[in-house]
């Protein structure tokens, strides 16, 4: 045995020990896996802005982890502006709407009045409060609408039950951002120049959009079924965009149509969870399968030693390769489902 795997060893043991007694637990959905483990622990010792905090506390909610859920759902009540958003440290006025979803969730949990206000805050925030454009899309900041914005408040929304809202943020970035040719998502839109701000066909950016999609069809009920092809239409056409620049290795370049950008790894980890979910949903044909696999095997070979996910957009300015608390996260949610829908599958 090397001394890597006795290490490996050692904290699925002691991931197991942790959960028996009541203390910080292993995750449901990795704890039997000493490489998800070690991203786990790192994940936990990274710092993290608004929406890292809120994408690590929906990998615990994916994973089924409420005692970690509630934690983070908690911790998110540190830092509070004036106009009633928690999670506010660092990030755009829209980025702590990720927080959204676990801090609902927490809140039926619990019944904490505490989160409970939490909610009714963002929620005010963003049916009342937020900077918007004329047809209502919310601004990610200044009068910039940015790709990765899909995934703040439209989410949120859709697990509140506030469908009509939800696809009316989806619809604004798609009008502006959405390149029917390419079949992919450009960065940012500033509405106050109606031009690009950035043109790129953004690798991670498209990304978020996917996640989006896949937890907006993933909430709709039985009752608004009619509603879910448009959005299953929409997202099998962005994964064909993504997919169509899929690299022999499984990842993908950060700016997808540009080989001379770097070969980037949390792209391919959010393709993974979306394509496994949609799968396992039932909306997603199995002969995605095997991209996403290509997908996942290269990113658990991009975490190193101390269970950093290497090779992701990485922080703070997501402009070079490095690690990131977001890297952490999918890596997690990737596990997840792939454990999900492998035993689910015939």
């Amino acid at each position: 045995m090397t001394p890597m795997s006795r290490i490996d060893a050692m904290l699925t043991l002691l991931a197991a020990m942790v959960a028996c007694i009541g203390g910080v637990p292993a995750c449901g959905g990795w704890e039997d896996d000493p490489l998800a483990v070690r991203v786990e622990r790192a994940a936990l010792a990274m710092q993290r802005q608004s929406w890292e905090q809120g994408i690590l506390a929906q990998a615990y909610l994916e994973a089924g982890a409420d005692d970690m859920l509630v934690k983070m759902a908690r911790g998110s009540l540190i830092h509070v502006a004036k106009d009633g958003r928690v999670a506010t440290l660092g990030g755009s006025p829209l980025d702590c709407l990720m927080c959204g979803e676990p801090l609902v969730r927490a809140a039926k949990i619990t019944g904490d009045p505490a989160l409970a206000a939490a909610v009714d805050g963002l929620l005010g925030y963003v049916l009342e409060r937020a900077p918007r454009t004329a047809d209502g899309t919310l601004y990610h900041y200044d009068a910039c609408l940015m790709s990765d914005s899909c995934h703040t408040a439209a989410p949120f929304l859709a697990a509140l039950g506030r469908h009509d809202e939800a696809r009316k943020q989806v619809d604004g970035y798609r009008r502006r951002l959405w390149d029917a040719e390419a079949r992919l998502y450009r960065a940012i839109w500033d509405e106050s120049k109606q031009a690009f701000a950035r043109r790129d066909f953004w690798g991670v950016g498209n990304g978020w959009v996917a996640c989006t999609l896949t937890r907006m069809i993933r909430a709709l009920p039985g009752d608004r079924a009619a509603e879910r092809e448009p959005l299953v239409a929409h997202l099998r056409d962005l994964l064909a965009g993504c997919l169509a620049h899929q690299r022999a290795d499984g990842l993908f370049h950060d700016v997808l149509d540009d080989p001379k950008s770097f070969v980037e790894t949390n792209l391919a980890q959010m393709l993974a969870w979306s394509i496994l979910e949609g799968v396992r949903g039932g909306w997603l044909a199995a002969d995605l399968l095997p991209a996403a696999e290509r997908m996942r095997t290269a990113a658990r070979g991009k975490v190193d030693a101390d269970g950093l996910v290497q090779g992701v957009a990485g922080a703070p300015d997501f402009r070079h390769a490095g690690i990131a608390p977001e890297g952490q996260a999918f890596f997690l949610m990737m596990e997840t489902a792939a454990r999900r829908t492998a035993a689910t599958s015939p």
